[in-house]
């Protein structure tokens, strides 16, 4: 029995809370996908990097509050500047609709063509983004490191394998939970977010009912913005911050976004989890799990891993091509805000 509860330490320690905590992270980045393509009828390519612009905000304020000594004590201080993040996020992306993305929607213009502006618009934001920050790793996480420390854990339950809980990890599982509850109360129970419903599911009838255009599209991408700073930030405390590292989340977000059912804000979610599972479980050598679990002399030699972590990206690729050809329209039926 005691082997037993050893390889499931071992197995929460490097697979499902990191799991969750991914999972979490790529279901806020999907969230913001699918709200772009259920209300403005778009992939948004620069996704990725909207969420790198935003976590770059959050450092830059983070280390401003460190130098000036303030700080949240155990918590990091990136919290305290993560409005800021959002704010300056928002003004980017609303100045990006308007300079951009209006011309192409008053031009009634094919959701291809807005795509391939969308993919002009992350070269763009990459480059500003590395120009201000740099290209290199960033960390800018402080407070307690753990909630609960593997020394702590084997001198409570005298385990031989400890269990280690970040931080970053349980403050991720918490706001996603949070900002997913504020997200599905605001579409659902306001008026603002009936008539983003009613404008994703029939934009001419909802134009003759007098639902604002504007109004609509101004809401979606302020919305869009917090998710995405959450998102990055998140992200950033948990891993660390590289430019060019939210260029590569972006196809597992997308992958997270179209297995759940692309346009589909409950799919987004279910996808992201899906993704981080998968991504996790295929890319983890089993060896030390198996080791407690195999009868005495039947221990595996090998690392028993299906593939490296360095093909990771490889998984939500193949999902997705996998979803695409066998069920295009996602575990949950796309396109319905």
């Amino acid at each position: 029995m005691i082997d037993v509860l050893n390889a499931f330490v071992v197995l929460s320690n490097f697979v499902l809370i990191p799991a969750i905590s991914y999972g979490c992270q790529l279901a806020l980045g999907a969230l913001g996908v699918t709200l772009i393509y259920g209300i403005l009828r778009f992939s948004n390519f620069a996704h990725g990097d909207t969420m790198a612009f935003g976590a770059m905000v959050t450092i830059l304020f983070t280390w401003l509050f460190q130098g000036w000594g303030i700080n949240l004590g155990p918590l990091p201080t990136a919290l305290l500047a993560l409005p800021f993040g959002i704010a300056f996020t928002a003004l980017l992306v609303l100045a990006t609709d308007r300079t951009v993305y209006r011309f192409y929607r008053k031009q009634k213009a094919a959701p291809v063509i807005l795509v391939i502006v969308s993919m002009g618009v992350m070269f763009i934001m990459n480059g500003l983004v590395r120009f201000i920050i740099g290209p290199n790793d960033q960390r800018f996480a402080d407070g307690e490191r753990f909630i609960i420390s593997v020394r702590e854990f084997k001198a409570l339950t005298g385990l031989k394998e400890g269990l280690a809980i970040k931080t970053s990890q349980g403050i991720t599982v918490i706001t996603a939970i949070i900002a997913v509850a504020l997200l599905f109360y605001f579409l659902n129970k306001t008026r603002t977010g009936k008539s983003m419903r009613a404008y994703s599911d029939n934009e001419d009838l909802a134009l003759l009912s007098g639902i604002n255009p504007e109004k609509v599209v101004l809401v979606t991408w302020l919305i869009v913005a917090a998710l995405a700073t959450v998102a990055g930030v998140l992200y950033g405390l948990d891993k660390s911050f590289k430019p060019f590292v939210y260029l590569q989340l972006l196809l597992p977000i997308f992958a997270s976004a179209v297995v759940g059912g692309l346009g589909n804000p409950l799919g987004a979610i279910a996808g992201g989890f899906v993704i981080a599972f998968s991504e996790v479980l295929i890319t983890y050598p089993f060896k030390k799990v198996l080791k407690y679990l195999s009868p005495e002399g039947w221990a595996p030699d090998g690392l028993v891993q299906i593939l490296s972590t360095d093909y990771k990206f490889a998984v939500s690729f193949s999902i997705l091509l996998i979803v695409l050809l066998f069920k295009p329209t996602g575990l949950f039926k796309g396109k319905s805000i």
